[in-house]
This record gives C-alpha cells, structure tokens and sequence, in this order.
C-alpha cells in the first residue's frame, strides 16, 4: 500500500458527474492503494482550466506523485491546457469517441453537449430518484417509505447511503435507508416505522475492523467507534436479520458499484 494518498481529480465544464462515476469505478478495481479524490465541476473557461492545471502541478510537489485526472472536457481548448498539467490525464471522450465516429461514419455532437442525455424522461427519473434517496436518508420522511422500491437498513456507517445514491443516479431507483440504533436492538421486533415494508427491507452489514477504521475517522476515540460497540451493534443487527428472515450482504470488500448489483439482482428491481 501507498505511504500517501494518491491525489486524483474529476474534471469537467459541467457537474463532473460523469467523470467522478467513471473515476469511482476504475479506482475501486485497485482497493490496496489510497486515493484522495477531489471532485472539480463547471471548469468551463480559460483561467479556470489555468487554475486548476496549476492546483494540479502543486500536488506533486507534496506528494511526490504523479496525480491522476479524469476529465469529460467537452471543450478542445479547455482540455489542451489540463493535458499540460504534470499528471496521468485520462479523457474518456477524447479517446473514445474518435473510434465511435470511424465506427458510426459519423460526427460526434458538438462541444458543451457532453452532459445531455440520449433519453430526457429517463434523466428526470433518475433525477426524482436522487432526490428520493436524499430526502429519506438516515431515516428522513418515514412516511413517505411506501414510494420505495427498496428500504436499506444497517448500523451507522455500513454503507447505505452511498449505495442508495449510487442507485438512484445509476439506475433510477427509489432507495431509502433507516440506521438501526441501539434503542432499535433493545427488542426482538423490527423498528415500528419498518414493520409495514418488510417485503422491502434489505440489510447491509460489515466486518469489525472496517467498521472501527470508519468510525474513528468519524468520531475518533469516542464509545460510538470503540470495539466493544461496533462488536455489540453488528451482532444485534445481523440476528436481527436472521430473526425476522431479512436478506444482507457484507459489505466490507464490496464496491459501491457490487454493492448496487447485489441489492438490484437479490431484491428483483427493475434498472430504468
């Protein structure tokens, strides 16, 4: 493993979405090694693109590696002045699309339309999804569970929140998830609010140490990251699932993106 974090940026002159899923998705294929990722959206002029280059050059000389940029440049200009940056610069369009074009006989759309979909009903459904996943997070609006296609449940840090995003921004999925607290382990019943969902509860779990890491990132020192806890709530939780017959991953050695394709293929749901 890398003695430092290895810098990498996700470039683009719109939200940068594409390029920080990419990004996400090539970095997670290499989990012995650190990144520090930093997410650059709208770099959509001149000095703007100069300025970051220059963010860019700096980190070298912190680090003393190489940095890593992913960017969907939808501009010529733009992404000739990022190619001078001192890093490994990845342009998925740049390298990609020319070999389209010779496929197809045909022209790619013009600069700035690298963001737009082929399909406007499919981005807005997956638009309402996001939101979705946002607005019942962390036990947000139980009273709206009905709407879900999917209810994950977990303790504290096992990975449901960047797992219900990554649904709704991949798949236009309707993602909630509930944290199961100690008050929740106190009894051998479900948690009230779940009880009329349990056709779409789903549980997510991990190992110990991954869990104590997490935390201690989180709320270093504190009972909630010590051992005797992360032990005590991942026991209660995982008879919890067994006690009421409720499916569950480990997610410990899991991507977002497996994670994803495990709920999606367990639960039957449908991708839009």
């Amino acid at each position: 493993m890398q003695s430092t974090s290895r810098q990498v940026f996700f470039l683009s002159n719109g939200t940068a979405i594409t390029a920080e899923t990419l990004g996400l998705s090539l970095l997670a294929q290499f989990p012995d090694h650190r990144f520090q990722t930093h997410t650059v959206p709208f770099v959509d002029t001149l000095e703007k693109a100069h300025a970051v280059t220059d963010e860019i050059n700096r980190c070298i000389e912190k680090t003393k590696q190489l940095p890593i940029v992913i960017c969907t440049m939808g501009d010529e200009d733009l992404i000739k002045i990022i190619k001078q940056a001192n890093a490994l610069v990845i342009d998925p369009f740049g390298d990609i699309l020319p070999r389209l074009e010779k496929a197809l006989a045909a022209q790619h759309h013009e600069p700035g339309q690298s963001h737009r979909t082929v399909n406007p009903s499919l981005y807005d459904s997956r638009i309402d999804a996001i939101d979705y996943a946002m607005q019942h997070d962390d036990g947000g609006r139980i009273q709206n569970y009905d709407e879900a296609d999917i209810i994950l449940i977990g303790v504290s840090r096992s990975g449901k929140t960047p797992s219900c995003l990554y649904l709704a921004l991949q798949f236009g999925i309707r993602a909630a998830n509930y944290p199961i607290t100690e008050e929740d382990m106190d009894t051998d019943k479900l948690p009230e609010p779940l009880r009329p969902f349990k056709p779409c509860l789903y549980g997510l779990t991990t190992d110990l140490q991954r869990l104590i890491n997490i935390r201690q990132e989180r709320r270093p020192n504190s009972r909630y990251a010590s051992q005797d806890q992360c032990r005590f709530e991942l026991r209660a939780v995982e008879e919890m699932y067994l006690r009421h017959g409720i499916a569950y991953i480990n997610t410990s050695r899991m991507s977002v993106e497996e994670i994803s394709a495990r709920i999606i293929r367990d639960n039957g749901l449908q991708r839009i």
